[in-house]
């Protein structure tokens, strides 16, 4: 799937406010086919597991399926993998080439704890979801939930690992959904102006920067880590998923643009792939501007620039 740049113009200059409704009821198609799929899959399990790379937009799209099944008479629950996180260690975390701490490998995930969690909700019985604590990087002693399914009921598991191997192998019968922004932005030509890639980088960096304190180069400088481990953990898993789909809008750069032009113009040039920015920033011109304040409540986009209805 692509998008054109010159239809994008023309619906942002003509109606941004109905454009954006019009996208927005395509992704609510899309969750409701994935609630649909899923209730399919209830009798075989209670357990949904959510994966998909950075900036994709797992949280809200677990948490907007949970809300279609909801008005559907489903009983949900949802539950972010980060607090399945290992406690970081010198001695056992594993490490990047470079020897820096490699936190997007998969062995940072207390697998084995989670295919009992697994495995305990599937036959009835309850579950003391853990808690991370990310500013100490280890985990805390209060759990998060005590959580125990029942008929009629199913946990949507979000994460970055939740489709790998070691917890699919073990539980072939949840249900497996993949989800990321991956459409291209073209020239009429069919040259790309905008990767789906940036969309997600651009995602990242407007939330790191609002949200987490995060300056816009130390997001930049974690980027080449990201990507690599979302193409040695993550994309080789996305063909086990039940259901794919794009979680991308026509209308995010130019609702976005104002806020990651300036954090994009503000980097140093020392910054790590500055060359690759250098790349980016140009795109941003050829884009219309449209107010964030067109933006619904609950627009997935709001989990990347706020003031939405959602806790994250």
């Amino acid at each position: 799937m692509a998008y054109y740049l010159s239809e994008i113009n023309a619906r942002c200059r003509a109606d941004a406010a109905a454009f954006i409704a019009d996208c927005d009821c395509v992704y609510a198609g899309r969750l409701e086919l994935a609630a649909d799929r899923i209730m399919e899959n209830m009798e075989k399990s209670p357990i949904v597991l959510l994966s998909g790379p950075s900036g994709s937009g797992k949280t809200t799209t677990a948490l907007k399926i949970c809300e279609v099944l909801e008005r559907r008479g489903v009983r949900t629950h949802s539950i972010s993998m980060d607090n399945y996180f290992k406690t970081v260690s010198p001695e056992t975390t594993p490490r990047t080439p470079e020897g820096r701490y490699d936190l997007e490998s998969p062995l940072c995930m207390d697998m084995e704890l989670l295919n009992e969690h697994f495995s305990v909700l599937s036959a009835g019985g309850r579950v003391l979801v853990p808690r991370y604590d990310f500013v100490h990087q280890c985990r805390d002693l209060e759990p998060s939930a005590s959580l125990r399914l029942r008929k009629n009921e199913v946990a949507v598991f979000e994460g970055i690992h939740a489709l790998n191997d070691t917890i699919t192998s073990v539980h072939p019968e949840a249900f497996k959904l993949y989800i990321s922004a991956r459409s291209n932005v073209l020239d009429d030509d069919g040259s790309v102006v905008f990767k789906g890639t940036w969309m997600r980088l651009m995602r990242r960096t407007v939330r790191d920067y609002l949200f987490r304190g995060t300056a816009a180069q130390e997001t930049l400088a974690h980027w080449a880590n990201i990507r690599r481990g979302e193409k040695l953990y993550i994309s080789p898993f996305k063909d086990k998923a039940d259901l794919q789909f794009d979680s991308s809008f026509a209308y995010e750069v130019p609702v976005l643009n104002n806020t990651a032009t300036d954090l994009f113009n503000a980097m140093p040039a020392d910054t790590p792939r500055y060359s690759e920015l250098q790349s980016i920033l140009p795109a941003f011109e050829r884009f219309e501007d449209v107010s964030p304040d067109l933006l619904a409540g609950d627009s997935l986009l709001r989990e990347f620039i706020g003031g939405g209805k959602y806790s994250y």
